[in-house]
């Protein structure tokens, strides 16, 4: 039911709600595209998984869907996206309707501090001499994935 689906920032409760755990799903949300991330179910490791272009959210929400079951996921983490000072801006609440909207999938949800993710993401593909096409192609996989990875280790190591 929506109503009583998890959509928190607080890492204990989400992991209560995940007792068993279970593969989850990062996402990096831009205007434009979505970045899409998985890890595996012991929370070790995060990688990229790809990037889907938006569109309506009726069919954005149907493309997502299938990609959860067919990944098994278990739980959603979204970046939120936070000013340098941790207030939230009109891109935060842009993100917390897309979670809200999300939570109809029925799985907890974990709003994470997404702050330098695609510059990181930047970063290292640039130190893995990855060309600026390629990049751009792949930055928003990347960042929801250092999203997904810093969950992670937020769950699993404090």
């Amino acid at each position: 039911m929506v109503g009583e689906t998890l959509i928190t920032l607080d890492k204990a409760s989400f992991a209560q709600a995940l007792p068993a755990g279970g593969r989850l799903l990062g996402m990096d949300l831009g205007t434009q595209t979505i970045g899409l991330s998985l890890c595996d179910a012991g929370w070790s490791i995060a990688s990229p998984a790809h990037t889907h272009k938006r569109s309506k959210f009726s069919k954005d929400r149907e493309v997502l869907a299938q990609f959860i079951a067919q990944q098994s996921v278990k739980g959603l983490v979204i970046g939120l996206p936070l000013n340098m000072d941790g207030s939230e801006s009109p891109r935060s609440q842009a993100a917390r309707a897309f979670a809200r909207n999300i939570a109809v999938l029925g799985l907890p949800v974990l709003l994470w501090d997404e702050r330098w993710s695609t510059v990181a993401a930047e970063r290292a593909m640039i130190a893995q001499d990855m060309s600026r096409a390629k990049r751009a192609e792949k930055i928003d996989a990347h960042a929801a994935a250092l999203i997904l990875q810093g969950a992670i280790d937020g769950l699993t190591m404090g």
